[in-house]
């Protein structure tokens, strides 16, 4: 919930007012640390002062919802931009997870000529499927979220590979993805 530890702040330096379907960034307050050591611009884009509080800002992207929670979109590092539109992956890929061919899914950016990139969804099969059908992948996605944020492909994997904290290596997988996409 926002609150006085928890807010989204908007583009335009304020705060996300709550059902407005606005975008912003999630801010946290509370204790935290005074900057990073010896590096001011990182300091001033994480640690910001918005009407007299400081806030933390990580890089979640999330909105307000009418009853004041926080709906958490994901990073702004890892988002996808297609055709102008903004594709959080961490959407696309909790909808490819509940597939029942698929254990794992990332979702990386593809460049391409028309729409700069495109959503592609790197997958690691369950362990109890014979295949995947990268047809029904898409057709899943699309049930669930708009059609522009479905995968435009589909490449698999042996693992995601993630680290023991959940993490993933959205730069190697991208790079591999392209590579099998020969582009």
């Amino acid at each position: 919930m926002v609150g006085a530890l928890a807010q989204v702040i908007s583009e335009i330096g304020g705060f996300v007012v709550p059902g407005s379907g606005e975008v912003g960034l999630a801010a946290f307050g509370g204790p935290m640390p005074v900057g990073y050591y010896q590096d001011e611009k990182k300091s001033a884009e994480t640690f910001r002062t918005i009407e007299g509080k400081r806030w933390s800002v990580p890089g979640d992207f999330a909105t307000v919802e009418v009853d004041g929670s926080m709906k958490l979109l994901g990073r702004g590092s890892v988002c996808i931009n297609t055709g102008g539109e903004k594709v959080f992956v961490e959407e696309v890929e909790e909808v490819l997870k509940l597939h029942d061919q698929v254990h794992d899914a990332v979702c990386v950016g593809i460049p391409h000529e028309r729409f700069g990139e495109t959503v592609c969804a790197v997958v690691e099969r369950a362990a109890s499927a014979t295949s995947v059908d990268s047809e029904a992948l898409v057709a899943h996605v699309k049930t669930k979220l708009a059609g522009y944020k479905a995968p435009r492909d589909v490449v698999l994997v042996p693992t995601i590979g993630r680290a023991p904290s959940g993490k993933v290596d959205y730069k190697t997988l991208r790079a591999h993805a392209r590579q099998e996409l020969g582009r």
